[in-house]
């Protein structure tokens, strides 16, 4: 969340620069007295808000698009990463329509409107019973296509908004307001983050998690917000446009560009900069400023990787908590919660590093210079990144692998009520002696030549041998029930679940040992009508949790209670009556364990990463800042939010492009942002720090301009001539 805190301070100088002296003063209603506008609790409100809308929503979009709309995870990353990219391209266009056209005041309330609009859309996008699985899907990209656009609209204009409503001589008011406005960010985004998963996971809506009702508040938090600010419009101070530096730095550029392009062929004297070739036509300051300015946005190529490897927090880990066990003692923690870590880690970090950290390196006479602090955030970005690659692979370890070409995988359940000794034929280190009823350890691997080959096993039961003949198909997993009838040692070939459930479920099926036909039903899940005779159900996803509930044969019905259903296990439940008892006996299997690693194990990433933001983000704020001209300031705020933007698109091409392990792409990322550190240390190094307010200087302003070359004294054949040189 430390993106927004650039809004909250990036402005701030910018504003007074823009606001004209000569305007007449607003009188506006106090704050309880104080020196405080009365406003700015409307502005401060409805900043809440919003980031509890989007920061809400961006909770549980992974997991809606992998549990509901049914995408794999690098689809899932890629989508999700592009919304987010969006979400920092279209700051530019708020400020330009801001600044040029409708002012803070309109555009704030016309983009909010259209936000609104896309959180119901998205809304109504994740209700199951509207319209098909592509319904689902094109209100779903619709309804994020116009929040990108709300949210990034409104970005850089709420925060300047409320910078407007102080006057000249409020500067400490204003300063404290920032502070009031970046804690409504991270309150906002804090319980957003806790609030939206707990609606998605715990409220049911159509039998399934509820992801309309997570989305649909912070659809009505965004209208509580735009309600909230429109409330206050008569005590707002309202300035008109007054024109975009943004629109007058790119008109500068471009002519300069292409001045230089029209006489490269000229005889007309170099220049000692690029940019002074829009001397011409720009002043000396605006061109000197500029030039400052390019200076930082050369220092900005870097930096989008970083954020590569930050806003990863909501796609890959979220994705790497759901195979992982979240059980606290009876509390459990959504895998969308995690991103709550940051969020208070962020709070508590910041005034560690300020008032103890960042001092006590002061002390020990180490020249802890800005660029060198950004550098240190990003190799602890890194680190965190190797830290997630470690949980990885010990998550990989839990996993059961899936069989390769040319094998499969076998177990055993003996149901009879003796020992039973197997053997395979042909294969003498084969011998397994199975337990009656004993959950077996592991699969058994077996080498298959074909598509299907057919596999005779030696079945020793009571010193009498039976043989049990089952041909596999290649890459499958199968069970193999041994039960015993008419005094015979029977067997019953099963195919097994052979990929762990994913996003942290469970999957269940029923096997029936009785002679009549069952019908189960535990909790919410029904598994309907179950064959006699060893009959099974299908695999049935279940939620993490404690199972009882009924088992029904003909007229009689049982009470079934199956314990806990652990995170990522397949379990194989065999029901089976005991008449002398009148009651149903359960046995329950394991095909897949659960999930073992603990969702704790996450935090030292999270730590990693937080403290790499607050070096990172907060510091290359102050750095940009401070070396940004006056009314330079939001030129060097779009280029900051530009590089958030284009770290989410480096996200997308190596989820699409590197079809590698996890664990492996962790570590890519984690070298990619080592490289950048090295590559951001060397270009710090030659950096120079200027003082911005060298530039204000007035004299400046009467430097004549350079006049134009003189180049009506050329003939055309002499320039034809030569650009052909």
């Amino acid at each position: 969340m430390q993106e927004d805190r650039i809004i909250a301070g990036g402005r701030e100088a910018d504003d007074e620069a823009q606001k004209d002296p000569s305007s007449p003063k607003k009188q506006t209603p106090r704050l309880c007295g104080s020196n405080y506008p009365l406003s700015i609790i409307f502005v401060v409100v409805n900043e809440f808000c919003e980031r509890f809308s989007y920061y809400g929503m961006k909770a549980v979009l992974t997991l809606y698009f992998t549990n509901f709309l049914y995408w794999d995870d690098n689809l899932s990353t890629a989508i999700y990463h592009a919304f987010s990219g969006l979400a920092y391209f279209t700051p530019v266009m708020g400020a330009l329509i801001a600044d040029s056209w409708l002012g803070k005041f309109k555009t704030i309330i016309s983009l909010s409107i259209v936000y609104v609009v896309g959180h119901v859309v998205k809304s109504i996008g994740a209700i199951p019973t509207v319209g098909d699985q592509k319904a689902h899907v094109v209100l779903s990209m619709f309804g994020l296509f116009l929040i990108a656009l709300g949210t990034g609209g409104i970005k850089p204009c709420v925060a300047a908004f409320g910078g407007d409503q102080f006057n000249e001589e409020q500067a400490r008011e204003r300063r404290r307001f920032f502070s009031f406005f970046y804690l409504s960010i991270n309150a906002g985004s804090l319980l957003s983050t806790i609030i939206t998963p707990l609606l998605r996971a715990d409220v049911q809506c159509f039998g399934k998690d509820c992801y309309a009702l997570a989305f649909g508040v912070p659809a009505a938090l965004m209208v509580i917000a735009l309600v909230v600010f429109i409330s206050g419009s008569g005590m707002y101070k309202k300035l008109p446009p007054k024109g975009n530096i943004l629109v007058e730095v790119s008109q500068c550029v471009g002519f300069s560009i292409a001045n230089r392009w029209r006489y490269r062929a000229s005889n007309y004297p170099k220049r000692e900069h690029w940019l002074d070739w829009a001397a011409e036509k720009y002043p000396k300051q605006l061109i000197k400023e500029i030039k400052m300015v390019s200076r930082v946005l050369l220092l900005y190529l870097p930096l989008p990787m970083f954020w590569a490897l930050f806003d990863q927090q909501g796609s890959r880990w979220t994705l790497q908590a759901t195979r992982m066990n979240a059980n606290f003692g009876g509390f459990i923690i959504q895998p969308d919660q995690m991103q709550t870590i940051n969020a208070i880690l962020i709070v508590i970090f910041i005034p560690i590093f300020d008032v103890g950290i960042y001092p006590l390196i002061g002390k020990c006479k180490i020249n802890l210079t800005p660029l060198k602090r950004m550098t240190v955030g990003m190799v602890l970005a890194a680190l965190a990144f190797v830290a997630a690659a470690v949980v990885e692979i010990e998550v990989q370890r839990t996993v059961v692998p899936e069989p390769t070409a040319k094998e499969n995988y076998v177990q055993f359940l003996n149901l009879a009520d003796k020992n039973v000794q197997i053997a395979l034929q042909g294969h003498g280190s084969f011998p397994v002696t199975m337990a009656p009823f004993q959950d077996p350890d592991n699969y058994i691997k077996l080498q298959v030549d074909s598509q299907s080959q057919l596999f005779s096993f030696n079945l020793t039961y009571e010193n009498v041998t039976t043989t049990c003949s089952q041909s596999f198909n290649i890459s499958n997993v199968y069970s193999i029930l041994l039960y015993k009838e008419d005094r015979q040692l029977h067997c019953k070939l099963l195919e097994d679940a052979k990929s762990k459930p994913q996003k942290g479920q469970a999957t269940m099926r029923i096997i029936n040992t009785h002679s009549e036909d069952v019908n189960v039903v535990l909790g919410n899940a029904n598994f309907g009508t179950v064959s006699k005779n060893y009959g099974s159900s299908l695999y049935k996803v279940m939620e993490r949790g404690q199972y009882t509930g009924m088992c029904k044969v003909g007229a009689m019905e049982y009470d079934v209670d199956v314990g806990l259903i652990d995170f990522g296990a397949a379990y194989t439940i065999i029901m089976s009556m005991m008449p002398e008892e009148g009651s149903m006996s359960i046995w329950k299997f394991e095909d897949i364990k659960a999930n073992v690693l603990h969702i704790g194990w996450q935090v030292p990433q999270y730590v990693l990463m937080s403290a790499g933001e607050v070096m990172f983000s907060i510091t290359g704020v102050e750095f940009s800042y401070s070396q940004a001209p006056l009314n330079m300031k939001a030129v060097l705020q779009s280029g900051w939010l530009l590089t958030v933007a284009f770290g989410n698109i480096i996200v997308i091409i190596v989820a699409k492009a590197a079809y590698m392990e996890q664990w492996a792409e962790f570590i890519l990322f984690a070298c990619l942002l080592f490289a950048v550190a090295i590559i951001f240390s060397i270009m710090a190094y030659f950096y120079t720090y200027v003082d911005s307010e060298e530039l204000n200087d007035k004299d400046e302003d009467k430097e004549e301009h350079i006049p134009p070359p003189p180049y009506e004294n050329i003939s055309l054949s002499t320039v034809d001539k030569q650009t052909k040189m």
